[in-house]
């Protein structure tokens, strides 16, 4: 099929602008984003390159505005407008009177090529979400997939325009989204009304929808995804665990709801006994972060996804580049498999012997030792040993033995659990390395060794220090303090600690200067010392 071009009648939008700026912007308009023009002040361009021009040394004017007014369409409800038969769309500001004071001119583009690095997703036939910035694209992607899904796969589509972005201002939509077929939204408050039109009235297989912005919206979207139809929208956020925080749209991946565990089954998750789980199954199966306008982040299974980060757990998505000259996209990172939680059952006795790496696979889980450093000497030596993220998964646990010592907590839980407890003596290599030999009965020359590159560990070690000491603060509820660190390896502490909404502080004097991290109860009234 033909391409379409990436300057969408740019003439049309040029046109509405005071005559100074058209010519200004007529000499060269690649990459324009967007024009702004507030009374009283310098009218800006912004483009995509992030770069912001001052097109004129005079301020606009009423004169300005009104020109401009008069040659778009009519605003909605939610304060923008459209040129006819174009992608432009043009959005207001009003004073306490509602008189406009000011305009934001987006240009509108239709892109062929933009979605070849998701096309295998688009062809999935799964319900796919997308988040990210302002700016980044979405809108663009929703078109093109609306002209994919129906002129090449050949699927019944409704696209919901609640401001006539995605298939441009008037009664006949921009040939930019094919044979798919547009419903117009009057007001913003309707959009979930018309949402459920569209299934009830039309017989679609496919539903495009932009911004789903509020809790109907949120209900309306899972009604859709129930009765069987493929739903692609976008949603206010930037990232998955951003929409975990979100109380109105969090129901779109699932929800959340507290759970309280038995003592029992407390001890064999090695949590406390009120925990986060998600309620329900996703509305979107797959979730696309929009990095930039060339990278995207994918979580293939949403459900897993989102039970890892419940779990406090980091996921790593699949994060796929495209390369803007050639259309072509290359996966730079796959996704680490989504870890489940596995049942107690089959474990290995509390006194298991490992017995001969070949025949053996095991399941290892490192407290308060590096994961990093632990799988780099997994993978280098290529033992028969996964790491895990939970105790419950566990034939065996690694512990650092300064969080090790007599009576610590890990000994009762590893009991519980009926599995051995190995202990490190530091967080470094060697360290490691000869723990895991003993622990398989083997000989350094059987496996070998890794090299030290203690420089580049130090940071990855400090990091993940304070990620376990967070999962222990949490858990009970008291101050932990972390090994002594260097200036800015301790402000990397800080930053991470601030991300799971606890308080830190810097304890002591150089050179043992170390992070005190605090309990929520305790960090509400404390700040963060970062030196």
């Amino acid at each position: 099929m033909e391409a379409i071009p990436a300057a969408d009648d740019l003439s049309s939008f040029l046109a509405i602008l005071p005559p100074a700026i058209r010519t200004i912007l007529e000499k060269d308009s690649t990459g324009l984003y967007e024009v702004v023009l507030d009374l009283g002040r310098l009218p800006e361009a912004r483009y995509l390159d992030r770069h912001t021009l001052v097109l004129s040394d005079e301020p606009v004017s009423e004169v300005d505005l009104e020109k401009a007014i008069e040659r778009i369409g009519q605003f909605s409800g939610d304060n923008r407008a459209g040129i006819e038969r174009t992608l432009h769309r043009i959005s207001a500001l009003r004073n306490r009177s509602g008189k406009i004071i000011g305009l934001t001119c987006r240009v509108g583009r239709a892109i062929s090529g933009t979605i070849n690095v998701i096309r295998d997703l688009v062809e999935s036939n799964k319900s796919i979400l997308f988040l990210g910035p302002p700016g980044v694209g979405k809108t663009t992607k929703l078109r093109e997939m609306g002209r994919v899904l129906a002129d090449e796969l050949g699927k019944r589509v409704i696209v919901i325009d609640t401001s006539n972005e995605i298939a441009g201002d008037g009664d006949v939509p921009h040939p930019a989204i094919g044979r798919a077929r547009r419903m117009q939204v009057a007001h913003p408050s309707e959009q979930h009304a018309v949402m459920i039109e569209a299934v009830e009235n039309h017989t679609p297989e496919v539903i495009i929808i932009d911004e789903i912005g509020t809790e109907q919206e949120a209900a309306a979207a899972r009604t859709i995804a129930e009765r069987g139809v493929m739903l692609i929208g976008t949603a206010h956020g930037n990232a998955l665990d951003n929409l975990l925080k979100n109380p109105t749209l969090v129901d779109l991946v699932g929800g959340i709801q507290s759970v309280t565990l038995g003592d029992d089954e407390a001890r064999r998750r090695g949590t406390q006994k009120t925990v986060l789980e998600r309620a329900a199954q996703p509305t979107f199966e797959v979730c696309i972060e929009i990095l930039d306008r060339q990278t995207l982040a994918v979580h293939r299974d949403v459900a897993g996804s989102v039970d890892q980060l419940l779990r406090g757990w980091k996921i790593h998505p699949e994060i796929r580049k495209r390369d803007e000259s050639t259309g072509d996209f290359a996966v730079v990172q796959k996704q680490e498999p989504i870890v489940t939680a596995a049942s107690a059952d089959g474990l290995a006795a509390f006194s298991q012997d490992w017995g001969n790496p070949q025949d053996t696979h095991l399941k290892v889980y490192p407290y308060a030792v590096s994961k990093g450093l632990l799988e780099r000497v997994v993978k280098t030596l290529q033992l028969p040993i996964e790491v895990v993220k939970s105790i419950d998964e566990a034939d065996a646990i690694l512990a650092l033995k300064s969080y090790a010592r007599a009576g610590a907590k890990i000994y009762s839980l590893a009991e519980a659990q009926q599995v051995p407890v190995y202990v490190v003596k530091s967080n470094n290599l060697p360290q490691i390395q000869k723990v895991l030999r003993e622990a398989l009965h083997l000989d350094e020359s059987a496996i070998g060794s890794v090299d030290i590159e203690e420089d580049v560990d130090e940071t990855e070690i400090a990091l993940e220090e304070a990620r376990q000491a967070i999962t222990r603060v949490v858990d009970r509820m008291e101050p932990i303090e972390l090994a002594p660190r260097r200036s800015y390896i301790r402000r990397l502490q800080h930053q991470l600690v601030e991300r799971f909404n606890l308080s830190s502080r810097s304890v002591g004097d150089e050179p043992m200067r170390r992070l005190r991290i605090l309990p929520p109860a305790s960090s509400q009234n404390q700040k963060i010392g970062y030196i």
